[in-house]
């Protein structure tokens, strides 16, 4: 062992442990996960020296790679290597879990034949029986191999996109891509069978399988990640299903309940809008009453107070609603809002606020206003008496729609 060993050895402080959670300078965040190798389990008892000595070492591991000493950073590694040979196989096993770190931390600074080469090492790193967690940490380990093939494969499919098909040298390196392509999909395959939230992993395999036209391979793979009940709820998980159902023009019944799902987890998301068009296109009547739902629920958060595309869409659905006849539509979504969606919407400060910033917008909220709270609303007032040279039609439609069509005082 090197001559800071004695240093190694000294108790740790509240310091040390602080720093072993550290933003570096280009941005990215080091999960060391010390709990888990301070943590190091015999008989269900901690190895309180071990677990100092470790954690020691990995503080000043991480300092060496902050501040790109790699010599000393190896140094360090050689000797926590060393402490885990001189203790027990339980104590041996949060070494690839190190290494897998050390990994990422070169991927994320572009030293990719070096990360290679440390995942490689995780790999093969054997020592007695390895507990279940351990197995899915070499899977881990394994995907990220893959994940560094499929760049090599994305850069090599780049290429053979500038190559004459008839070219001699296409054959090769299309034989070639294909060769990184197996190895990627074995150690990509493996990982995303394990329930867990792998989106790249996901989507970089999927690609490969497309580009060799294995549809419904890829198929497979999202729906499984998407419905597999074993797997956390993930809203990305519906939305590449989604994307590739649309991009192979599935029928609009599929795509409705593929973003169905998506709505109940995240009724805000941006695809959210798109869901509402194809409601409104089906021939279903609870179709057409889920896309005044989904508007409705769209408008219901913060971030989207501004959005003018779901204002206009409401406006033009909800008098179209009332129009047909469904004014029960609009009072059953309206009652569960209408004690806070006058002070959220359509108060008097932000119809002052919403016509000097976007007339535009104030337009489209002043119609549903007023359909909803009739024209004694604050908002719908202050917008309907202001006189705008290129708006002025624009407002006289709104009053006469609202004086038409407002629920206030309408008995279903």
């Amino acid at each position: 062992m090197s001559d800071s060993s004695e240093e190694l050895k000294r108790p740790t402080t509240e310091d040390d442990l602080r720093g072993v959670h550290v933003l570096s300078g280009s941005g990215m965040y080091f999960p060391w996960l010390q709990k888990h190798v301070e943590t190091v389990v015999t008989g269900g008892k901690k190895e309180k020296d071990f677990a100092q000595t470790t954690s020691a070492c990995l503080s000043f591991i991480q300092e060496a790679l902050l501040k790109h000493q790699w010599q000393q950073a190896a140094e360090y590694m050689h000797s926590y290597f060393q402490i885990l040979e001189d203790s027990d196989s339980n104590k041996r096993q949060g070494a690839p879990e190190i290494s897998l770190q050390h990994a990422l931390y070169l991927l994320h600074h572009g030293m990719l034949e070096d990360a290679n080469r440390n995942l490689s090492q995780a790999e093969t790193w054997r020592y007695g029986e390895k507990s279940s967690s351990q197995e899915v940490l070499i899977n881990l380990i394994q995907a990220y191999k893959g994940l560094l093939q499929y760049y090599t494969w994305s850069q090599k499919k780049m290429e053979l996109s500038k190559l004459d098909k008839d070219d001699y040298v296409y054959n090769t390196a299309s034989q070639n891509m294909l060769n990184h392509s197996w190895k990627t999909s074995v150690n990509l395959c493996a990982l995303i069978q394990i329930p867990g939230v792998w989106d790249p992993f996901v989507k970089s395999y999927v690609e490969m399988l497309e580009f060799y036209g294995d549809r419904d391979g890829a198929r497979e793979v999202l729906s499984n990640y998407a419905y597999d009940e074993k797997f956390p709820s993930n809203p990305n998980a519906h939305v590449y299903l989604y994307n590739f159902l649309k991009k192979e023009k599935a029928p609009r019944e599929k795509l409705i309940s593929v973003l169905k799902i998506l709505y109940q987890i995240v009724p805000s998301h941006k695809l959210m809008l798109e869901f509402h068009r194809l409601l409104k296109k089906s021939e279903k009547e609870e179709h057409r009453k889920l896309g005044l739902e989904v508007l409705f629920g769209i408008l219901d958060f913060a971030g989207c107070t501004k959005n003018i595309t779901a204002w206009k869409y409401l406006a033009k659905y909800l008098r179209q609603t009332l129009m047909g006849n469904n004014v029960a539509w609009v009072q059953e979504e309206w009652s569960s809002r209408k004690n806070w969606w006058p002070g959220f919407h359509f108060s008097y400060f932000w119809a002052k606020s919403d016509w000097k910033e976007d007339e535009a917008l104030a337009c489209e909220k002043a119609l549903v206003a007023g359909l909803l709270l009739g024209k004694g609303c604050r908002y719908f007032r202050y917008i309907s008496k202001q006189d705008h040279q290129v708006l002025r039609k624009k407002i006289k439609w709104i009053k006469k729609s609202v004086k038409k069509h407002s629920i206030v005082n309408t008995r279903v």
